[in-house]
């Protein structure tokens, strides 16, 4: 099936069968509003689709050939002709995101199906350049030839970064009784080295030989053992320099990534309604968008080093659970009430956040990713995640990264003035901050064990899964996140810009996160 991209406006493609017109179009009640679609029948069969103003953005192209792909779902072969009408964009990058939209429409997790229905793409087919100058003379083969390698390049990185969301998402839809701790350490040390990765794996007495109070502490109530797998990104041409860990970025610039591997949440003593357990196995997207991000990297060429940590575990309700009113000792030595078990992944983050500061080649800077708290997602909706910093340029960096994948991200600030909130009358820091502005005092916890290094926090709660198939967001788990952080990886720079420290409104947006969705706490994860 072919494509053909039609603006809700002006002259129609060239090529569309005799008695085709606007007319015609709008008898079969085609606009051209972006998204639409239209089966033309005939050879070969060809797809309209309805790109309003015509395609400007790398975005509008991707969720394009998307919505061809879904349209054009009985077909194993595709194609799409990237010419006139994505002529404002690089062929590179359109050759790009066209792949990545065709192959992330098709995605569809049936590996536990007995008959899948779901027709595979066997072959994508991008057509560059024009006939018209083909052979005129040697510039006119040159230019082509040029085009094409471009587009191949460009394609090349689509798989690339489509099978880093595909990866993300396989993990996140896989049922918890599948993907239990131990297995996925076990898939990361199968098929890590493959990437060019070094993975290590720790158990239960590992981790308590380091102290790691918060991920043993929310464990305690499973009959699964937790694992915390860390993984290394060394680029071939690391410089010698260990750089200072100040923050100058001497040498290879130093990235940690901490993600949150809650594999099933049913929050723990602290038990969800039932309705609220639909979906926690999306629980642990952090620990897969770091590991599927991580696997793009060498492929990518990315240059700076890159340390994951993912701090992996069940919360599940038993006879030795940890019980509400629990103190836990994190690693380093903070010790945190619990006050609601159900606020588990900041505990587990707090002891990958400390260890990645230990590290002997400190970070220039800290990313973690979780799916955290229901503030956000009653700030944002369920198409956007929200990003806290405690620098800006951190924040700047993961914005064009979130713009290049079009992985939507929204800034809140980090006030400490709700740090007051984190308050406890028997311990250092209490594990919720209180009705109000959860997804920012679950921030100001995480901030506290990041020993003043630069650091950014993407709460992905609002768009760790699709409930239903939305262009080249596929019904489950998004995968959101993994191509983000690859692209945030690959074009990373160390900060040299002072931390904010504690300024009250650090922050692009200022939706507040209000309510709770659960109803019983705000800070429930």
């Amino acid at each position: 099936m072919l494509a053909v991209f039609v603006p809700a406006e002006g002259e129609l493609p060239d090529g569309l069968p005799d008695g085709i017109d606007r007319d015609a179009l709008a008898a079969a009640g085609f606009t051209g509003k972006a998204g639409q679609t239209l089966l033309l029948p005939g050879a070969p069969l060809r797809v309209l689709v309805g790109t309003a103003a015509g395609i400007r953005t790398a975005a509008e192209l991707r969720d394009a050939v998307a919505a061809f792909t879904r349209a054009a779902r009985e077909s194993a072969e595709l194609a799409v002709e990237l010419g006139d009408a994505t002529a404002a964009l690089d062929p590179a990058l359109a050759a790009q995101v066209a792949t990545e939209g065709a192959i992330l429409a098709r995605y569809r997790y049936d590996a536990l199906l007995g008959e899948p229905k779901t027709v595979p793409l066997e072959r994508l087919t991008l057509v560059v350049g024009g006939a018209a100058a083909a052979g005129s003379d040697d510039a006119a083969d040159a230019a082509e030839a040029d085009l094409a390698e471009a587009a191949e390049l460009g394609a090349e990185r689509g798989l690339i970064l489509a099978r880093t969301a595909a990866l993300a998402r396989d993990l996140g839809n896989t049922p918890p009784r599948h993907l239990t701790a131990a297995k996925f350490a076990e898939i990361a040390e199968r098929t890590g080295p493959d990437y060019g990765l070094e993975v290590e794996v720790f158990g239960r007495e590992q981790l308590a030989e380091l102290d790691l109070g918060g991920l043993l502490g929310v464990n305690a109530g499973s009959t699964d053992e937790p694992r915390m797998i860390k993984l290394r990104y060394t680029p071939a041409d690391a410089g010698s320099a260990p750089g200072d860990g100040d923050g100058a970025g001497a040498g290879t610039p130093h990235l940690a990534l901490v993600g949150k591997g809650i594999t099933f949440d049913s929050g723990g003593i602290s038990l969800k309604p039932a309705g609220s357990m639909q979906g926690m196995k999306f629980d642990m997207m952090g620990a897969a968008a770091v590991f599927a991000a991580m696997t793009a990297l060498r492929e990518l060429g990315a240059t700076a080093a890159v340390t994951g940590w993912l701090m992996c575990t069940d919360n599940m309700p038993s006879g030795s659970s940890t019980k509400v009113g629990d103190v836990l000792t994190i690693r380093g030595g903070t010790t945190v009430e619990v006050k609601n078990t159900d606020a588990e992944g900041r505990l587990v983050m707090a002891d990958g956040l400390v260890l990645a500061t230990e590290e002997e080649r400190r970070p220039d800077a800290i990313v973690d990713i979780a799916t955290l708290t229901g503030n956000a997602m009653a700030a944002l909706g369920l198409g956007t995640a929200a990003v806290l910093a405690n620098h800006d340029e951190v924040a700047t960096q993961l914005q064009q990264a979130a713009d290049a994948t079009d992985e939507r991200i929204w800034r809140l600030p980090l006030d400490h003035r709700y740090r007051e909130q984190l308050k406890s009358d028997v311990a250092d820091l209490s594990n919720i901050g209180g009705q109000y502005a959860g997804a920012i005092t679950a921030a100001l916890f995480l901030n506290e064990f990041v020993d003043g290094l630069p650091w950014g926090h993407l709460d992905i709660a609002p768009t760790m899964q699709s409930e239903r198939d939305e262009l080249w967001r596929s019904t489950g788990a998004t995968g959101f996140g993994a191509r983000l952080l690859a692209e945030f990886a690959l074009d990373f720079t160390a900060p040299v810009a002072e931390a904010n420290g504690d300024a009250d409104a650090d922050a692009g947006g200022s939706a507040g996160a209000v309510g709770d969705t659960a109803g019983d706490t705000a800070d429930a994860e």
